[in-house]
């Protein structure tokens, strides 16, 4: 074999080699190119969620057209969480919760702001984008939110037949049931309104701040003992069901908080993602419980 022969032998074999390698790479070298808009894209689509104009499900800083390197879920993109992100090399985080302080993340008002000035430098330096992923979640069928925190608190086969969020328990005390939320969710700061000590097992669960309307309708139920429930004005639920544990009404309210209502729904939220990019890697940071408990002076 000449030596211009042997040239065109080894590149092409080289050729070769190369196309093979890239060919067997495949997802994995195709998902490295992906824009965050392609990423939120390819998530919607699987949740199939409606067309709805009026979502708060949006890009809420960034350059949408930012190649991804990673994906952080999360329940709410606090300054921790930000830095946690880019430690671990991720630019794209998907948010339930707003980043700047207000249901529509409007910004016109912390013009000026330190912290939201801050917030949003290092959000510009390290080239991060933002999405909120909230209202898509919950349409999601199942819910996303409540699918995470039953498998977290382990009710899945405690499930009524057609409702996602309505459980049927083995007996138990109030009391008991708070302190067993406790531990699995990892809480400082669960509250219970109404009698500890009453015996319970239909047990109904609504994430996050549903509102009185939704809150109370559900304790109207007469196969509801007991609302799990995230948060609610302190004059509207919670004075509900003292009233009604007065009366002798066998009710009561566990109070998670927000976050510890919703943060196993993101967490499972990146177990959902993994298998749709198999080439970017998904990590779940938690935002971790806002409140601490006082302990009580001697």
């Amino acid at each position: 074999m000449t030596p211009t022969m042997c040239s065109l032998f080894e590149r092409r074999t080289a050729g070769l080699i190369l196309a093979i390698m890239l060919a067997s790479a495949g997802p994995l070298w195709a998902q490295k190119q992906l824009t965050a808009r392609q990423v939120i894209a390819k998530i919607q689509k699987q949740i199939g969620a409606p067309d709805n104009p009026q979502t708060v499900d949006t890009f809420k800083a960034g350059d949408p057209e930012t190649p991804v390197t990673g994906i952080v879920t999360t329940f709410l993109d606090t300054y921790g969480v930000l830095q946690e992100a880019v430690a671990s090399g991720a630019n794209l985080i998907i948010t339930h919760e707003p980043t700047f302080y207000n249901h529509l993340d409007q910004t016109a008002f912390l013009q000026g702001d330190p912290v939201f000035e801050q917030k949003m430098a290092y959000i510009r330096q390290h080239h991060l984008v933002i999405f909120r992923l909230h209202d898509e979640w919950h349409w999601r069928n199942p819910d996303g939110i409540v699918q995470g925190f039953t498998q977290a608190v382990g009710w899945e086969k405690y499930r009524r037949p057609y409702e996602q969020n309505v459980f049927t328990l083995p007996r138990t005390s109030v009391g008991q049931l708070a302190a067993d939320l406790q531990i699995k969710l990892n809480s400082r700061s669960i509250r219970v309104v109404g009698d500890p000590l009453l015996r319970v097992t239909e047990v109904a669960y609504l994430p996050g701040a549903s509102g009185e309307q939704k809150e109370i309708k559900a304790l109207e139920r007469d196969d509801v003992q007991v609302l799990v429930a995230g948060e609610a004005r302190e004059w509207e639920t919670v004075e509900y069901v003292r009233d009604a544990a007065a009366e002798g009404r066998q009710k009561a309210l566990i109070l998670l908080g927000h976050e510890v209502s919703e943060e196993a729904g993101m967490e499972y939220c990146a177990r959902w993602l993994r298998p749709l990019f198999p080439g970017v890697p998904v990590t779940f940071i938690p935002a971790g419980e806002p409140f601490q408990a006082v302990p009580l002076a001697p």
